[in-house]
């Protein structure tokens, strides 16, 4: 059940007042074992830990962690294990996707999908449909363009081959955002720094892949989704010299002299090494306002139907039932992309989703029985950030309450401290929510953005969710001991070397395998 600003007090069901007892019961629980932080069990760093900083020319007054049981009460052992600046409110970076992904499972439920309603506003005659087809978007953070094409082919289960007027795309779900895909860090073709939107089709990119053939001298390019008066350049010579060995592949990108600043236009002035074999590589378009009437113009001239009229934005009008609604995966599938893949936008979608007026969300999710398209207050990051503050203040108090931006941690405002997100996480542990949680983060070792981790002891031991901005390197989640023990692990470095320093969260990782094992 999702709440506004206007509506604070989260345990006003048989439900949450189930879950906020358990939730405060677990509060206390973790409020007690975090007593201890001022006199913890290690009253300094791993000897390891600490050579890794010093390596990394970090200080070590620039490193705030912590690492406690999971769950306390059952094993008797309340202080943490390690304490370290664990009060200190830091920049997260992208563990911030821990708060708004618990939020999301306690206040909407794990088995809470995005609706996008279709509406046919006309009769349908000899294929033709003889006004306008509306989609409408509620937040749906995962549109790709193979949900979308399903979403068209039902269009055309309709008997709609035609549309003799507009495509309307309703985007009213989310307050316009004004945030410039440049303004993080100067970088608005990387799809991590694309903006949410009411009706996010395939995160606003574009993904090209590389053919290369070498009978003709080219690499063939396809691009997904096709985009409307857009050119696409078809082909790339294939670099001269260039052999059928992988090694021979180098910096594909940079040898392409890719132009993606003109939205009419996705040019390449280089050429592609034939030893790279097929290459994918996605760009968030140049003009993300006009992707989705593109991307949608695009993929239903591509599955042979027509259009009379335009691809515009609209509204849904008020008590039009629509024709059918496309279902998006449920949350606990969601947050896995979210936070295995550290999928900003996505965060950034349930972040607003929880903002969402709560009456227009139930009258739009009875459009079945009659409401018809009805009215949706816009979600905003203001909105959202006053929901997510009241659930923390009624789960945990007001100690420790994060300082939110827009959900996702890329944000040079957003702050925690490791003993409240170490709080949050003992919660979460003995809480109903606990295994979609758990199974949201990447495994170390195995898979996610930890695929690739150096750790020596923990791999395939640690379900952690990693953060990095250029100042900041984090680690926060669940380790297991061969013992049977599981604990709570939050690292957190800020300082202009922080990339350097991930080595030193890594032996801390281990090291609590290890020392969780006594």
């Amino acid at each position: 059940m999702p709440v506004t600003p206007r509506h604070p007090l989260l345990c006003v069901s048989d439900r949450l007042q189930k879950r906020c007892a358990a939730g405060l019961l677990a509060a206390l629980l973790g409020l007690a074992s975090l007593g201890a932080a001022a006199q913890p069990a290690l009253q300094n760093l791993p000897p390891e830990v600490d050579a890794l900083l010093a390596r990394a020319r970090v200080p070590r007054d620039a490193l705030a962690a912590i690492v406690v049981d999971a769950a306390p009460a059952m094993n008797g052992r309340s202080a943490p294990l390690l304490a370290w600046r664990a009060g200190a409110s830091v920049n997260p970076a992208s563990v911030m996707k821990l708060v708004t992904t618990y939020a999301g499972l306690e206040l909407l439920g794990p088995s809470y999908t995005w609706n996008t309603p279709v509406y046919v506003d006309g009769p349908i005659r000899d294929g033709v449909l003889q006004g306008n087809l509306i989609i409408q978007g509620r937040g749906d953070p995962k549109l790709v363009i193979e949900r979308l094409w399903l979403l068209l082919r039902r269009v055309k289960g309709l008997g709609i081959t035609s549309i003799s007027g507009d495509i309307v795309l309703d985007r009213s779900a989310f307050a316009a955002s004004t945030t410039n895909p440049a303004e993080f860090d100067n970088e608005p073709f990387r799809p991590y720094n694309v903006t949410p939107d009411a009706l996010l089709i395939n995160y606003k990119s574009v993904v090209m892949t590389f053919a290369p053939n070498p009978g003709a001298g080219v690499a063939h390019i396809s691009f997904d989704p096709p985009l409307a008066n857009v050119q696409m350049q078809a082909t790339v010579p294939l670099a001269a010299g260039t052999g059928a060995s992988l090694s021979a592949c180098g910096d594909y990108r940079g040898a392409l002299k890719a132009d993606f600043s003109d939205p009419f236009r996705i040019a390449f002035a280089g050429s592609y090494p034939a030893g790279c074999g097929e290459k994918l590589w996605a760009v968030a378009y140049a003009d993300p306002a006009s992707y989705a009437e593109r991307a949608v113009q695009g993929l239903w001239q591509d599955m042979g139907g027509t259009l009379k009229g335009r691809v515009r934005e609209g509204r849904a009008p008020a008590g039009l039932r629509p024709a059918f609604e496309a279902v998006s995966p449920t949350l606990a599938e969601v947050i896995r992309d979210i936070n295995k893949f550290s999928n900003n936008v996505m965060a950034q979608q349930l972040f607003l989703t929880l903002s969402l007026n709560p009456g227009g969300l139930t009258g739009l999710r009875t459009n079945e029985t009659g409401n018809g398209a009805g009215s949706l207050a816009p979600a905003s990051k203001e909105a959202s950030r006053e929901v997510v503050r009241a659930w923390w203040q009624q789960r945990f108090g007001a100690q420790d309450l994060p300082v939110l931006d827009n959900g996702s941690g890329l944000s040079r405002q957003e702050r925690l401290t490791p003993q409240g997100l170490a709080r949050l996480l003992q919660t979460a542990y003995v809480s109903g929510a606990m295994p979609e949680l758990m199974a949201s983060l990447p495994i170390t070792g195995v898979d996610g953005t930890l695929r690739n981790s150096r750790s020596r002891v923990s791999q395939g031991w640690a379900h952690l969710k990693s953060g990095s901005l250029v100042d900041t390197t984090a680690l926060a989640g669940y380790v297991h001991t061969p013992s049977g023990r599981r604990l709570v692990v939050v690292a957190i470095v800020n300082h202009p070397n922080a990339p350097a320093a991930r080595p030193a969260l890594d032996a801390l990782v281990d090291w609590a395998v290890k020392e969780g094992s006594r």
